[in-house]
């Protein structure tokens, strides 16, 4: 288990379970996200990247970055966006290639270390929008990207992106991804495996000649994926190489921006090498916070406002760096 760092979080009544506060928001938790208003961008490599607006006229803008197969309508998403809204800020949520609604353009999809994507919407932001601040929030995988994008950026960053909150990132993919093909994670990796064959076959009727779904049954996991497809894709040598190059956990030390790492304890997604304790034990802008519970993108909260615990946690962090 990881090292417990202090956290206001304490799970409801009966939800202490890391696999209840996984899947309970994900099956009864319903968010109206019709507020938005869509632009579509151009990536340099003539791609197209779908954003969700939810503008008010404010002068301060929060970057969100969905998890693996999400999208800017999944209920942790319009819920963190409702949150920043309320506390007077624009939200920009954006959907990784193919995730909103429409295959992308081009052979490649998405990946855990494509910061360039998220780079191409920070830019577009900077470029086109009048804002005083941003700053950039992250689920899981966006999470990771995050970070990523932080630390290789660390330098050229601009000084409007002001801080970062990501939660339950699995800052290490291979001990991730290892953790997830065990049997007890069997319904997130069946789960998984299905909506990422939806994305093969649309690759596979845009470009017949450079990727098949035959023998999509034999994958089982995340490395036989990743192995597959991700991989040689998006220009890796094997999952191996994937995961080396692409985990958020050697990124960290470089990033010079207050930030803040939440990952629940009891994350069925997460084994220990998720939680960078010792990368964080002395860093001078990283903040890493393990609460008890939370499962994996869960930190669920009943209270009249409708707001879960993260939301709030989001906003007041990124509301403290500048006090």
């Amino acid at each position: 288990m990881p090292i417990l760092q202090s956290s206001t979080y304490k799970a409801p009544f009966m939800f202490s379970s890391g696999h209840l506060q996984s899947v309970y928001p994900s099956l009864f938790r319903k968010i109206d996200s019709s507020f938005y208003s869509r632009e579509r961008i151009t990536t340099p490599d003539e791609d197209f990247l779908d954003i969700d607006l939810s503008r008010q006229g404010n002068k301060k803008l929060a970057i969100i970055s969905h998890g693996l197969e999400g999208s800017s309508h999944r209920a942790y998403v319009a819920g963190m966006v409702k949150a920043f809204n309320t506390r007077n800020w624009d939200v920009l949520a954006w959907n990784f290639r193919s995730c909103s609604g429409e295959p992308n353009l081009q052979f490649k999809i998405y990946h855990n270390g494509d910061t360039d994507d998220l780079n191409t919407v920070v830019m577009h932001a900077l470029t086109n929008y009048d804002y005083d601040e941003i700053a950039l929030i992250g689920f899981s995988m966006g999470g990771n990207i995050t970070l990523s994008y932080l630390g290789k950026h660390a330098d050229s960053l601009s000084s409007k992106i002001s801080g970062s909150v990501v939660f339950s990132v699995p800052c290490h993919l291979a001990s991730s991804s290892m953790e997830l093909a065990k049997p007890r994670n069997k319904i997130y990796m069946v789960r998984f495996l299905k909506m990422l064959y939806k994305k093969v076959k649309q690759k596979e009727k845009q470009f017949p000649e450079r990727i098949s779904s035959e023998g999509y049954s034999n994958i089982k996991n995340f490395y036989d994926f990743d192995n597959r497809y991700t991989a040689p894709i998006h220009g890796f040598k094997d999952a191996e190489d994937y995961w080396e190059k692409c985990s958020s956990i050697k990124f960290i030390k470089d990033i010079k921006i207050p930030t803040l790492i939440v990952n629940a304890a009891n994350d069925p997604f997460l084994p220990d090498e998720c939680y960078p304790v010792e990368e964080t034990r002395n860093h001078k802008h990283v903040n890493l916070e393990i609460p008890r519970s939370g499962g994996h993108v869960g930190f669920i909260t009943f209270d009249a406002s409708g707001e879960y615990w993260s939301e709030k946690r989001a906003v007041s962090f990124i509301s403290s760096i500048n006090t």
